[in-house]
């Protein structure tokens, strides 16, 4: 994939640069550089540690975005066996912003769900940017029933700025679509789990992620409006969305302490991009560690809890 350097990574891909010139003029000209290299070197490394150990809301927010990212059909393979994608809402169309199907997970069935985005621009038109159309929402509800009644859990990949907001969708009644898959999720009797790997916006994202667990990896965020849309409705001004990234607390370490999620997933240093099978290895042991306890839950228990853990959401102070 083409390498591709964020905003706040520009004085690490500087360094980098200095360290391959050197590295190139010692062999082309053989002359021992190796000390400047190895003090580069040294100093590539504390900045790196440095860099990502104090990353911004809105830096996290631009590692959620990265187009060599892996998204939801790169972490199955790594993560699950024997898939079999379905298609169809069996009311309109096939979605292919949202993908799902059988699958099993240390040998046992589980079904997968997950919005995907495409890597080029003739994968994300047919992906449409990850924005799911009513058709997607009502196909990953099929699906979700499917589930119900094979006594399987649901498993749910969420990487979506939010549900398309075009003429379309709305003629199709998209709003209708994500309500009903909140209100049915909250009744089935199978463990859901959902796991942010990267964009989670607003009701896109809640329309697959009521669960009775919901992670999120480290560099993803998960926030009721994109940064940029924050911005312009307060300030009137995208150019402000670093500072609404911020104000809005969508990053896992603030989630977790909100309790809007259970558990933040780390990533390779830098992000999930630089090493896909160890994002995937760590989403995997997560869900599994959640999994566990939760199929030794009554059926009455996993509604319960599902319906009480988004209740509860929420912290107020009055002054």
């Amino acid at each position: 994939m083409k390498e591709i350097v964020l905003e706040f990574e520009k004085p690490l891909a500087e360094i980098k640069y200095q360290i391959d010139a050197l590295e190139t003029k010692s062999m082309e000209q053989n002359i021992d550089l190796t000390d400047e290299i190895a003090a580069l070197t040294r100093k590539y490394e504390q900045m790196m540690r440095s860099t990502y150990a104090n990353m911004t809301a809105w830096d996290r927010v631009q590692l959620a975005r990265h187009p060599n990212r892996p998204y939801v059909l790169d972490y199955i393979p790594r993560i699950f066996t024997d898939f079999i994608e379905l298609h169809g809402d069996r009311r309109y169309a096939d979605d292919a912003a949202i993908v799902g199907g059988f699958a099993k997970l240390d040998g046992q069935p589980v079904m997968v769900i997950g919005t995907q985005k495409g890597r080029d621009t003739k994968d994300n038109l047919m992906r449409n940017f990850g924005c799911p159309h009513p058709e997607g929402y009502r196909k990953a509800l099929r699906l979700m029933q499917i589930a119900d009644l094979a006594r399987i859990p649901i498993l749910t990949f969420v990487d979506t700025p939010g549900a398309f907001p075009g003429v379309a969708s709305e003629e199709r009644h998209i709003g209708e679509a994500i309500a009903v898959n909140l209100r049915e999720m909250f009744g089935f009797t199978v463990p859901i789990i959902a796991t942010v790997i990267g964009e989670g916006g607003s009701g896109g994202a809640l329309g697959v992620a009521c669960g009775n667990r919901v992670l999120i990896m480290e560099n993803a965020y998960y926030s009721v409006i994109t940064p940029e849309g924050c911005a312009a409705i307060l300030w009137k001004d995208r150019k402000y969305a670093p500072k609404a990234a911020e104000m809005l607390r969508l990053t896992g370490k603030y989630l977790k302490e909100l309790d809007v999620i259970d558990d933040v997933i780390p990533e390779p240093m830098g992000g999930a991009q630089n090493d896909y099978d160890v994002a995937a290895n760590n989403v995997k042991k997560a869900i599994q560690k959640h999994l566990k306890e939760l199929q030794t839950w009554s059926d009455e228990k996993l509604v319960e809890q599902r319906y009480d853990r988004f209740r509860k959401i929420g912290k107020f102070a009055e002054k």
